[in-house]
């Protein structure tokens, strides 16, 4: 039987799929996208509140997910439902308080030093971006919560003139917002934001590096 000869791809002639996998290979430094050790100036609270962050986003994330699965209103009515939306709601609460104080407190380390402009600029998008998905998930609650809420917030909404885009008494475009089109912006951040980290390697302290 006559073996079938093996295209090699060469510099010169890469496929995509070469491109693609080089291009991939190179975000992260070797060793950093899952490092087994950091500077000691990393064992400082401040740094820890990053990780909270991604915790209780993975949080908000699963409990948002197990509340799709009886529809938009079985929080209503189910023991359990009201658990979970509770779990839900305790998790964006805690999820901002980490991410206020992790976002204060890179502002104060200075942390766009060293080549990490962008790594500050997407942590900063992703809290703006936050804030809009919060919005819409007290608009979805399906209660007199929301409903106050949007009636509140519909005159502030049109008068930066996009309320013909984005109307908040609008509950089935709000629940639209929530579950799908703003948190694949958070995740999508989120994921840059991190490569960023892993690439350029976690800011330290001023002090430490003459202020660099």
């Amino acid at each position: 039987m006559t073996a079938v000869p093996r295209v090699v791809a060469t510099p010169d002639d890469a496929s995509w799929t070469v491109r693609l996998r080089r291009r991939i290979g190179g975000l992260v430094p070797a060793g950093e996208a899952l490092p087994d050790s950091q500077p000691s100036y990393v064992s400082s609270w401040i740094y820890v509140f990053g990780v909270l962050t991604l915790a209780a986003l993975t949080v908000v994330v699963g409990s948002g997910i197990v509340l799709t699965i009886g529809g938009s209103a079985w929080w209503h009515v189910s023991s359990v439902g009201h658990f979970v939306n509770s779990l839900h709601l305790w998790s964006v609460e805690l999820f901002f308080m980490f991410m206020v104080i992790h976002l204060w407190g890179k502002f104060w380390m200075a942390a766009w030093r060293g080549r990490r402009t962008m790594t500050w600029v997407t942590g900063v998008v992703a809290f703006v971006t936050s804030i809009g998905t919060a919005f819409t998930g007290y608009l979805s609650q399906s209660n007199f919560d929301s409903q106050w809420i949007g009636a509140e917030g519909k005159d502030g909404v049109n008068a930066i003139g996009v309320g013909a885009f984005f109307n908040v008494l609008n509950p089935g475009q709000m629940l639209l917002w929530h579950v799908v089109l703003l948190p694949l912006v958070v995740g999508a951040l989120t994921v840059i934001h991190i490569v960023l980290v892993r690439r350029h390697g976690v800011v330290p302290p001023i002090d430490a590096t003459g202020g660099d």
